[in-house]
């Protein structure tokens, strides 16, 4: 366990306030739990500020166009992410460069500031693809593909941080390559995000023993939007989903997740603790899915519009806007965001109605390294069935 965070008032049962530097106004006002948190804020300015409001506003935009498309049949589906920007952004811009990052199928802000061109999200949605995009590609930002098995991302990435530590070893010359205690520092670290109906599922589960068994350099995120579907959080768990970690034995906090300092300042403590050795940690960041689970969903059937308009009112853009502005951003600053992300979205939008359409052998290359006879048979029986319409048409 860290040294800088304190567990000690979880022991009497009494959970402390969520984590969070901007109130729900977005007025500068931190609580009492940020405090140990403050300084991973000393360096950011304004200017890192307005870019991340940058991010969040040009995504949401961008998600709004695809649901538009979704709704006119150009995408098969759509998860909007629409609320939970803040979280995102925060948490993304406090990523190294060589670190990963294993998201579930809503972190659009998380690819966009990771550097993954949007139009391949869209790519995956449209049917048009089985991967997505080339998660080896160093442009890409180490943003590995989105996971629809939903947690399945938990395993994966805490295998690939058990790696991160074995790597270490090798380089350090530790002949036996035994992952287990604190101490290996990797210089990078993985972090994966689900949500609160994943926090459920066993897969999610069983990577925090191993993660805790290891000591891997990893930070799980939990965006708690209150929903699961159509299951309210409540029913799934009736404590804090932090301290479900907690029992795992690993460091863990509640942020308010809609205000990205919390988000960044937390997670940037987190990820350097992770680097450094000192195992995993855990973040629930308490958020709301303002729109649909999935465009094939229809939120009025099991939300109540109060609490809607509720969580409305915090919507981490406008609390962001509102603390800009108390830097001295004005009205130019905040119009000229807007048009720029309108103009990226409609260019986006144009990108994905004219992607082309793939070669169907292009399924079979890289599903093993070497040649695979159960592959070559597949591969021969489609072409030899996709042969047959145009033997049908010429007769």
């Amino acid at each position: 366990m860290s040294e800088q965070t304190s567990i000690e008032p979880l022991l009497s049962g009494v959970d402390p306030e969520p984590i969070r530097f901007l109130d729900e106004q977005g007025r500068y006002a931190p609580s009492a739990t940020a405090a140990e948190f403050a300084d991973e804020l000393a360096a950011v300015g304004a200017d890192d500020f307005a870019q991340w409001y940058r991010d969040m506003v040009s995504t949401r935009a961008f998600d709004t166009e695809c649901t538009h498309l979704q709704r006119q049949g150009q995408l098969a589906l759509w998860v909007p992410s629409v609320g939970q920007e803040g979280c995102q952004a925060g948490l993304a811009h406090a990523t190294e460069p060589q670190d990963h990052i294993f998201p579930a199928y809503r972190e659009h802000t998380v690819a966009r500031v990771r550097g993954l061109p949007l139009v391949q999200l869209a790519r995956l949605f449209r049917g048009l693809t089985h991967g997505g995009w080339d998660v080896t590609d160093p442009a890409n930002g180490n943003f590995h593909l989105y996971t629809l098995v939903l947690g399945a991302q938990a395993q994966h990435a805490t295998g690939y941080a058990l790696a991160q530590v074995l790597d270490a070893k090798r380089r350090a010359g530790d002949g036996a390559l035994d992952a287990g205690e604190p101490g290996t520092a990797t210089g990078e670290a993985t972090m994966v995000f689900y949500g609160d109906g994943t926090s459920s599922q066993g897969d999610a589960n069983e990577a925090l023993i191993f993660a805790a068994s290891y000591q891997t350099p990893e930070v799980f995120v939990v965006q708690n939007n209150q929903w699961a579907i159509s299951v309210p959080v409540t029913r799934q768990s009736r404590t804090p989903l932090y301290r479900r970690a907690l029992g795992f034995g690993l460091r863990s906090v509640q942020i308010d997740g809609n205000d990205p300092l919390a988000a960044y300042a937390v997670g940037r403590r987190f990820l350097r603790d992770a680097r450094e050795g000192r195992g995993p940690g855990y973040i629930e960041a308490l958020t709301y899915r303002i729109g649909a689970h999935t465009t094939s969903d229809d939120p009025t059937r099991y939300r109540a519009e109060g609490e809607l308009e509720a969580w409305q009112r915090r919507d981490p853009i406008a609390r962001l806007e509102t603390h800009l502005r108390s830097l001295g951003l004005g009205d130019d600053f905040f119009e000229e965001v807007r048009a720029t992300a309108d103009r990226e979205a409609k260019q986006i939008r144009d990108e994905i109605l004219a992607l082309p359409v793939p070669e169907a052998d292009s399924m079979f290359a890289h599903v093993y390294s070497e040649p695979h006879p159960r592959i070559e048979e597949q591969r021969a029986w489609l072409a030899h069935y996709e042969a047959s319409f145009t033997e049908g048409s010429a007769e």
